[in-house]
Parts: C-alpha cells; structure tokens; sequence
C-alpha cells in the first residue's frame, strides 16, 4: 500500500478503546490522525484542520454518525462538505448499508474491523479523491481557457466588425443591403465595397477556409488584399490577378478561399463580374427571370497561375445582383435538401421593392428550408438593387 504521510485522518469514535486501535492501525500504515470522541468534537476538528478522510462512528451517544453526516455535508465550504466519510458501524446486514449511504457516507466499514478492509477502503476513498482533486484542476483549467478564448474571440469580433462595412455607400439610383451572420463570434465570411479610379464601383465577396479567430485572419487579410489589388489594378481580372498572387505568396497552397467580385458602373448599369471557386453570383431581372454568372477560375490560393474570365453584364432598372457564400446553401438533411444556386434564384423571384426586402426574403426562405436548424457555416450576402 502506498503510504502518504501527509494525509490526516479524522477518526470520530465514542469508544475509547476503539479509537485508539484505529489510531494505531492508521499510524502504522503512515497516517496522520486526530481524534474525536463524539460528533460536535468532530465538527469542530474540522475547523482546526481540515482532513483528507473522516473515520465516523454510526452509534454515538448525543449527535449520531448521521446528524454529523448532515451538518458536514451542508457546510458552505467546499473543502470540508466533501471530506471522503466511511462510517463505521456495528450493525451487519443491508438495512445498515443502506442507512449508512443514505446519511451521505461515501463507504462503511462493519465492526469489528478488518484491517486490510479498512486500509483498502480508506486508500480508494483517497484516491477518489486525488482524482476529483485532478478533475477540478483540469476543470478550473479549461475554464480559464474557455474565459481567454472568449476574450480573444471578443476582441476578434470587434476587429472583424470594424472590417465589415456598417452601412452600405450612397449610389444615387441604386439600392445596396447587406448581412452577415458568422457561426461563431467571428467567422470566415467577408464582404466590401470600393470607389474604383474610372469611377466604377468594386463589389467584392469572399468565403475562407475555417471558422474562429483563424478565419477571421485570414478575412482581414481579404480586404487588405482587394484594398491594395484596387489600388494598382483597374479591371477586376487584374485586382484578382493579384489578390490570388499575393494571398499565394503567403501561404504557398496550406490555405485557400473563395471570392468573387462585380465591377458595376453605376451610370450605365453595365457590371464585369469574376469569380474564383465562389458560388454563382445571380442576377434577378425585374421581368420575372434568373441568370446565374459562374466562377471561372478556381479558390484563390490553390493554383499559382489562375485564368481568370470577365463576363459583362447590363442590369436594366429593377434588375438586381445577389452575392453572397455558400453558406446559405444550409446544413442539407432528408426533409430539406441542401440548397443549390437554381433554388436560390427562384427565391430571388419575383423582384423584391426594394435591395433590402429582397435580402430579407431570401435569407430567411433559406433559414427556413433548413427547417431552423443553426447554420453550420457563416453567412454572408449582398444585394445591389438598380431603382425603377
């Protein structure tokens, strides 16, 4: 048997004779003891010293083993409430078991005693106890993790917001709604827009690998990438050109995300869209009709020389755009299958009053196809709405 001579025992007998055998047992097997003669002496050791194990007679005269069970049990500090207990009775049988589990013991020993019972049940109790002792450490552990990943999801979340535009740009003759609804604090999805030198306006949507803080990284470094692509490219093929070159150099091919951008001209409504891996943006004409523009080229990252193709377009007034991630394609189960950008266009349908009612409309159709389930992936869309 493992001795711990650090580990104090309480033994609470009212049998003289009996307590100094059991204090005798226990020192040769290299315990620490104290004693106490009956149950209030006990209670009141505990606040001397705070054992690891409590030895507690059943039969004592005044406050029985039991009633000492109750009050120690109750106790508002933890430490002492959960003091391992034997309780040593004289009466055999299962009726006394039961008593003795019912007061709260966490074993019993029958009288007269077996020391190698004795010894083994006390070396359980206490490493019960070692255990639970682990547990909360590890528990107190993870949460003081749980706290700091929080804050730093927090801060995340603040900085990723900051990155998000809050209000859409003021476009005379057009309507711009936007959303963005992450898993988690902070997702993966991020979406803007830029003045572009010729005038043109630069809509742009991507869609990184992951959730948490490491995607919402790698979203910051999107619009650093399309902020800088802007500035020295002025054709969307050439701003994805050199988002994809830049985003490889960092990470060779570990990382990857999808994107796709609109180039509208907001005088003529003509609009030169790119894609790289992303969901078909779609197009909801005002006469009731659908068209879907395809990704050309793969995700952004995958290949060190992408070909990337412009397909124009003329939005006429009452006709709109939709970006958005494929995350409002759903979780997909037996009831509601998966949604496909056809099923999205058809929601698209008929046009919406306005940029933001049509956003409305097919966010919360999409949400309701998967029959209100939590997104399993960060949501993220954008309407662009030229006004009748």
């Amino acid at each position: 048997m493992c001795k711990r001579p650090t580990e104090l025992i309480l033994v609470a007998d009212d049998d003289t004779t009996s307590r100094k055998l059991l204090v005798r047992i226990l020192s040769s097997a290299g315990f620490a003891c104290m004693q106490a003669s009956d149950g209030i002496e006990a209670l009141k050791s505990l606040r001397v010293a705070t054992p690891s194990l409590l030895l507690l007679d059943f039969d004592m005269p005044g406050m029985d083993g039991a009633e000492v069970l109750k009050q120690l049990r109750k106790d508002g500090d933890a430490s002492i409430a959960q003091i391992p207990t034997i309780m040593l009775t004289g009466h055999g049988g299962e009726e006394s078991e039961v008593l003795c589990l019912e007061a709260g013991a966490d074993d019993f020993v029958t009288k007269p005693i077996n020391q190698a019972v004795l010894r083994a049940r006390i070396e359980t109790q206490l490493r019960l106890r070692s255990m639970r002792s682990q547990l909360q450490q590890q528990n107190d552990e993870l949460e003081a993790w749980r706290r700091n990943l929080e804050r730093d999801l927090a801060a995340a979340r603040l900085t990723q917001q900051s990155l998000i535009p809050q209000k859409p740009p003021v476009l005379p003759g057009w309507e711009i709604a936007a959303c963005y609804l992450p898993v988690i604090q902070v997702g993966g999805d991020i979406y803007g827009w830029l003045r572009m030198a010729d005038g043109r306006t630069l809509f742009w949507i991507a869609d990184a690998t992951g959730h948490g803080a490491s995607a919402a990284l790698l979203t910051t470094l999107a619009k650093l990438l399309f902020h800088h692509g802007s500035v020295e490219h002025n054709e969307p093929v050439e701003i994805m050109e050199a988002v994809n070159n830049d985003f490889r150099s960092i990470f060779g091919a570990r990382s990857f995300m999808t994107a796709m951008c609109v180039a509208l001209d907001p005088m003529t409504g003509r609009a030169s869209v790119v894609g790289a891996g992303h969901p078909p943006l779609l197009v909801a004409r005002n006469g009731g009709r659908t068209e879907a523009i395809l990704s050309s080229a793969p995700p952004l990252g995958l290949l060190e020389r992408s070909e990337f193709l412009e397909t124009n377009i003329d939005l006429e007034p009452g006709d709109a755009f939709f970006l958005y991630t494929d995350g409002l394609y759903g979780s997909g189960h037996d009831e509601n299958p998966r949604l496909s950008s056809g099923r999205l266009g058809e929601m698209l349908q008929p046009m919406a009053a306005s940029a933001q009612a049509l956003l409305t409309r097919v966010v919360e159709q999409a949400t309701m196809n998967d029959g209100g389930k939590p997104a399993p992936d960060d949501v993220a869309a954008v309407a662009v709405r030229r006004s009748n």
